[in-house]
Order: structure tokens, then C-alpha cells, then sequence
């Protein structure tokens, strides 16, 4: 009988062994084929990235670097590139809005430069360009989210990937870089108009419309603050010289902000 029980044994343990084998070449292939999709997918998405940005990368790890951010908690992220980006981009846009407008004064200039290089503006280029950042073990698990800043990191730290992967095969970096900020920006910096930031910045426009004018500058006073915590309303005055103006908005900037294109207004129709 007890013969008969390590039989049945042996028999038992061959059978667990080959299934055991099989169960294993099984998670092996299955493992092997998840890692060759997600690197499929990944260069998938490099390529079609690299379409729509206008440049095609030599060096894939850079352009992977440039894509990740600190908060992803990998051993190299994109923050030197960063570093390094943001200063083509000064350049490349000071170039583009120099060439764009040669009639426009220094004032005018900066302004529109300044919202080429502004946050909000490289977060809706780089949504235009569907990235997608690198993921590590910080990232969030559940959610795919990315701030403003991680966006506008990524596009200066591509900029400057592109300088570097061009000049290691001996091309112009910066003329490449430009290409790039040019393609996107071109038409924008060709339409823009200090006309047209007035109406989204007025307490600047007026500033600079009175220093050419030779007036004072703007001065701003809090008159009151009324309503509910929740829904409070604010009165502010702005005066320049003899002019003065009251104005109400849901927050003091806002009010301020009235006031100054209600100001600029008066003294348009005042110095015609």
C-alpha cells in the first residue's frame, strides 16, 4: 500500500512539474510580449511626437529626458535641459519678434515676446502636441495628470535637445531650434498687434500709454469692499493727473483693471 501511495506521488510531482513549466513559459511569454507592446507604444508615440514638433531625433534617450519630469522620480529627469531651453527660447522668439516687427519699439517688442514665453502659452503648445511625459515610480497611478509648468519645462527642455542632438552630428542647433519656434509662432507673432493685449492687460497699457504721453503715473485706491464673503465686490478709483475713474469688479486686480481700460479710454478721446 505504501508503495502504492509513492507511485501516485512521483506521478503526482511529474505532473505538477510540467504543469508548473508550462504555467511559467506561459507568464514568460506574456511578460515578454507586455514589454515589447509598451516599447512598441512608446516609440510609437516618439515618432508621432516627433512629426508633429518638425524634428527628428537621433538620440532617442535626450529626446526621452526631455520628456520627464522631476516628479516622475526617475535617476535623470528634464531639468538641466530646462536650464538650457529656456534660453533658446529667449533667443529663438527675440529673433522671430525682431524680424517680425522692425518698426516696433523695445516696449512692444518685450510684450509680445513675453507671451510667446509665458507658461500658459508653452502648456498649449505642448497640448497641442499631445505629449505625453515619462512615468516613474512618483508619478500618480491613477490619474494622468500634468501641470502647467511640467508642460512648459518639457517644451524649453525639447528645444534644448534639439540644439544638442543637432550639434552632435555637427548642424546648427539654434537654426534648427528657431525653425521649430518659428513654424509654431510665425503666424501668431505676423498677426499680433499691441492692440490686442490692451484689452487683456490694460493696467500696463495705460502705464506705457502715460509714459509717452509725459504724464504721471497710474495711481490705484481701494474705495470699498461690499457683499458676502463668497461673492464680495470691490470699488477701486485709478487716477492719472486731472483724470479719475471708478470702477467695480469681483476682485481688487479685476477692478483695477477696469478702471485702467475705462482711464485709457478717457485719455484716447482726450490727446486725439
Amino acid at each position: 500500500m505504501k508503495a502504492r501511495w509513492s507511485n501516485i506521488e512521483v506521478f503526482s510531482n511529474k505532473k505538477l512539474n510540467r504543469y508548473n513549466r508550462r504555467i511559467s513559459s506561459s507568464l514568460q511569454f506574456n511578460v515578454s510580449f507586455w514589454v515589447y507592446q509598451k516599447g512598441n507604444l512608446v516609440a510609437q508615440h516618439l515618432k508621432a511626437l516627433e512629426n508633429r514638433f518638425g524634428y527628428r531625433f537621433r538620440d532617442k534617450q535626450l529626446l526621452r529626458q526631455a520628456l520627464t519630469p522631476p516628479s516622475a522620480g526617475l535617476p535623470i529627469d528634464n531639468q538641466r535641459l530646462e536650464f538650457m531651453g529656456d534660453s533658446v527660447l529667449q533667443l529663438c522668439s527675440t529673433r522671430l519678434v525682431y524680424e517680425a516687427h522692425r518698426d516696433w519699439k523695445e516696449g512692444h517688442l518685450s510684450k509680445l515676446r513675453g507671451k510667446i514665453v509665458s507658461t500658459d502659452s508653452l502648456k498649449k503648445w505642448a497640448k497641442d502636441l499631445e505629449i505625453t511625459l515619462e512615468r516613474g515610480p512618483r508619478s500618480p497611478k491613477t490619474k494622468k495628470y500634468y501641470s502647467s509648468k511640467e508642460l512648459a519645462d518639457a517644451i524649453e527642455a525639447l528645444l534644448a535637445a534639439v540644439v544638442l542632438d543637432s550639434e552632435a552630428i555637427n548642424e546648427d542647433g539654434i537654426k534648427n531650434a528657431f525653425g521649430i519656434v518659428e513654424k509654431y509662432f510665425g503666424e501668431i507673432v505676423q498677426r499680433a498687434n499691441p492692440k490686442d493685449w490692451e484689452h487683456d492687460d490694460p493696467k500696463t497699457a495705460l502705464q506705457e500709454r502715460v509714459a509717452t504721453m509725459g504724464l504721471v503715473a497710474p495711481e490705484y485706491e481701494l474705495i470699498e469692499r461690499s457683499g458676502p464673503d463668497h461673492a464680495p465686490v470691490f470699488s477701486c478709483r485709478a487716477r492719472v493727473g486731472k483724470f479719475e475713474v471708478d470702477a467695480k469688479g469681483t476682485t481688487l486686480k479685476r477692478a483695477q483693471m477696469e478702471a485702467a481700460r475705462i482711464l485709457m479710454g478717457q485719455l484716447s478721446a482726450s490727446f486725439k
